[in-house]
């Protein structure tokens, strides 16, 4: 857990009551792709994985985002929606941290205690 490369794969998310949802998963490992994220995007199907992360911002972005701060164990601390230009407050046990398109993280049953998890492809 944690030692990923840039590149894709799916973000489980282990809802409450046994339910699941599959996303598609872009994770950005080095600095430079961390630093970019969504920047300058006008969408995203699925999310992006931050890693190692523990605060984001959205300067410079265009869309809203949901903003999901994960532990080591990748328990979600807190879910956020982000409008451009702001500054997210650091997460002191965050270790990851999951962005998507505003109102996504919803849909997909994802709020603090949810457990997700990481298949590479």
């Amino acid at each position: 857990m944690g030692r990923w490369r840039n590149g894709f794969g799916t973000l489980v998310v282990h809802g409450h009551g046994g339910t699941k949802a599959t996303v598609p998963l872009e994770i950005a490992t080095s600095y430079r792709a961390r630093a970019k994220g969504l920047l300058g995007r006008d969408g995203l199907e699925g999310a992006i994985l931050l890693s190692p992360a523990n605060g984001i911002h959205t300067f410079r972005m265009r869309i809203p985002i949901d903003v999901a701060y994960l532990d080591r164990r990748l328990t979600v601390i807190a879910v956020r929606t982000m409008r451009p230009g702001r500054l997210g407050r650091p997460r002191l046990r965050s270790r990851h941290v999951l962005e998507a398109e505003a109102g996504a993280m919803a849909t997909w049953g994802m709020k603090a205690s949810t457990r997700v998890t990481i298949e590479v492809e």
